[in-house]
């Protein structure tokens, strides 16, 4: 189990694979690639036997390149991680993040593989992970990428929860580029366990991580804006860009929820005006307070006061916790 430690002494943990299933999924692999490519040879030496030996020898070349360096590097690229030696163990690659690869990843790891299980046996592979305290060998070292396991024990999985609606897509501007994934991967493990942490834990966290995503990002935390709704929308938006660069525009339009001017300053999704998602809602106990549709008549007034964008405080959406007295 591979663990990273929040300054709270919370820990965040990965599921890495182990070292006998990678060895069995790299194992499958290369059976599945050397049978393909003893038949692709086959065909070839019988279509090209006019030719003469030094384009044999080049085809040869070639051969070997496509199918057992280039071919790995296309089948992880296009299943996101899941070859057919881990998706028969149940693994697969990741980034640091937790996010889907793409092809630099792959081909980082498939070109450095050559050295480190082709060309050694595997066994420099095999003391990498060895001495790694996540069991990466080296093409995930310089790929920024981790092999976790899918298929464990069945329990109760947390998940990233979506932010209110009225921060759907206020945060389309941020430039993402500089926040590295360690801070992604931190974030991403805070969202989906906050609401088994303590309250005065779990604020001060989601103070520090949108601290720190606000430095990394250049654009500070929107005054009213609770820090784990913060963190929640952030989220939501770098994974609707991942969205629309992997499956076009329409894919990242769906994956941020439509906002339409509401009262008190802020955008709501249509039909859920004054209703902020449950995980944000007040902890156990607490009054919560739900903000009523403006009348047909008239304009819109604030409840309580100004205070512009956010509402009023007893307006202002929750956050699941409290923050400490």
């Amino acid at each position: 189990m591979s663990e990273l430690v929040t300054g709270e002494a919370v820990a965040l943990e990965l599921r890495p694979a182990r070292l006998p299933s990678r060895a069995l999924a790299v194992l499958l692999d290369l059976v599945a690639a050397m049978a393909v490519y003893v038949a692709v040879t086959i065909v070839l030496v019988t279509s090209t036997a006019s030719l003469d030996e030094a384009a044999q020898t080049a085809l040869s070349i070639a051969t070997f390149v496509l199918v057992l360096v280039g071919g790995p590097i296309a089948v992880e690229t296009l299943s996101h991680g899941r070859s057919l030696g881990k998706l028969a163990c149940g693994l697969r690659v990741v980034r640091d993040d937790g996010g889907p690869i793409r092809f630099r990843h792959a081909l980082v790891r498939g070109l450095i593989a050559v050295i480190e299980i082709l060309m050694t046996f595997g066994i420099v592979a095999c003391i990498a992970s060895f001495v790694s305290a996540r069991g990466r060998r080296l093409g995930d070292v310089f790929a920024g990428t981790l092999v976790v396991r899918e298929r464990i024990p069945v329990t109760r999985t947390g998940f990233v929860p979506p932010p209110p609606p009225w921060l759907a897509g206020r945060f389309s501007g941020l430039d993402l580029s500089a926040v590295p994934d360690g801070l992604w991967l931190a974030v991403r493990q805070y969202l989906t366990r906050m609401q088994q942490l303590d309250p005065q834990v779990g604020w001060s966290m989601a103070e520090r991580l949108a601290s720190d995503l606000a430095e990394r990002t250049g654009a500070p935390v929107p005054q009213g804006v609770p820090p784990a709704a913060y963190l929640a929308a952030v989220v939501q938006e770098r994974q609707a860009r991942e969205a629309r660069r992997a499956f076009g525009s329409d894919a990242g339009r769906a994956a941020v929820p439509a906002a339409v001017p509401a009262t008190n300053g802020r955008a709501v999704s249509p039909g859920a005006r004054g209703v902020t998602p449950a995980v944000y809602g007040p902890p156990v106990g607490a009054t919560e307070v739900v903000s009523e549709p403006p009348a047909e008549e008239g304009p819109a007034e604030s409840p309580a006061g100004s205070m512009g964008s956010a509402g009023s405080a007893d307006d202002r959406p929750g956050t699941g916790f409290v923050p400490p007295a």
